[in-house]
């Protein structure tokens, strides 16, 4: 009867003592951005997911311990819209398999193997943090990025118990072209960020998707690659991207938008100005270049019909 006792006790301590770590874990704050070595203690926390976002395929040829697999796909719209955010029944399902809660700090590893890569996480991390999640973080450099550092990739797969958790996208920090339109128009402060490469911003090519050349109108250019070492894999040190933003002047009082063409370099934008630098009213356009294009809307570095012409021959040679 004795030993029945001791064993219960035991048992119960080792209870609160687990409680009390969770709880303790749930108050600690969150880091936006991780190196491999600082998520290696973080592994033998239960509290944790590993979210891979690479094809299936590649996930299965090695991915970190205990790291779930949904691709990138299952985080972006139609074929012929891929800015748009999925269904939140599509999402709610995709996390709940993955055991993915409000209380699961949350780790997005990308393939890491250059800064597009990068912008896939960041926005998984929006489309999350949208969606309802708080506990997120992105890993620099990603599955490339943890594997030259030497830690370890495996092959097997967690099974993870299901959540119930459901997704509910927060209208208020998402940017439809609808509302930037009518923003513009009312000529509401607002700072437009332009994410993609300058021959983009510049109206010298542009996006399959896209109907016309160009950038939205009165739009700065801030290209995603900038945040990134000569490596292109990971995110310059925290003093040298507020440098980089400082020097472009392009935060003030006013709103900040970052848009690109599918709100996936752009997302990248978000991230380093929102969560790692803290500038609060930092908006991502998701849909982009790709819906504003098609609309009945104004556009800057608009090439006229010649010049498109010109630019659409080229296009079509080049492919």
């Amino acid at each position: 009867m004795r030993s029945l006792v001791c064993s219960c006790r035991s048992l119960l301590v080792t209870f609160l003592l687990g409680f009390a770590a969770f709880a303790a874990a749930q108050t600690q704050p969150v880091r936006p951005l991780l190196t491999p070595d600082e998520l290696v203690p973080l592994l033998r926390d239960p509290g944790v997911r590993v979210l891979d976002i690479r094809p299936a395929a590649e996930y299965a040829t090695g991915h970190l311990p205990g790291a779930v697999n949904i691709p990138y796909g299952v985080f972006r719209g139609p074929a012929d819209n891929p800015g748009a955010l999925p269904s939140e029944q599509t999402l709610t399902e995709a996390l709940r398999r993955a055991g993915i809660d409000q209380n699961v700090h949350v780790i997005v590893a990308h393939a890491g193997k250059d800064a597009t890569d990068f912008g896939a996480a960041a926005r998984v991390y929006w489309t999350l943090k949208v969606g309802g999640l708080t506990r997120l973080s992105v890993l620099d450099g990603g599955t490339l990025g943890w594997a030259e550092d030497g830690h370890d990739l495996v092959t097997a797969e967690p099974r993870p118990e299901p959540s119930n958790f459901t997704v509910r996208f927060d209208s208020r920090r998402i940017l439809s072209t609808e509302a930037l339109a009518e923003r513009l128009q009312t000529g509401s402060p607002t700072r437009l960020i332009d994410a993609r490469p300058e021959p983009f911003f510049h109206g010298e090519t542009r996006h399959a998707g896209a109907a016309r050349y160009g950038t939205l109108p009165g739009a700065a250019s801030l290209p995603h690659t900038r945040f990134f070492a000569a490596d292109g894999k990971r995110l310059k040190p925290l003093e040298e991207l507020r440098a980089i933003v400082a020097r472009e002047d392009l935060i003030g009082s006013e709103p900040a938008v970052a848009f690109c063409n599918t709100g996936h370099w752009a997302a990248t934008d978000w991230f380093v100005l929102s969560e790692l630098l803290g500038h609060e009213d930092v908006l991502l356009y998701p849909e982009s270049v790709v819906a504003w294009s098609r609309r009945d809307l104004p556009m800057d570095h608009e090439p006229s019909r010649l010049q498109a012409l010109v630019r659409e021959a080229k296009r079509w040679v080049a492919q």
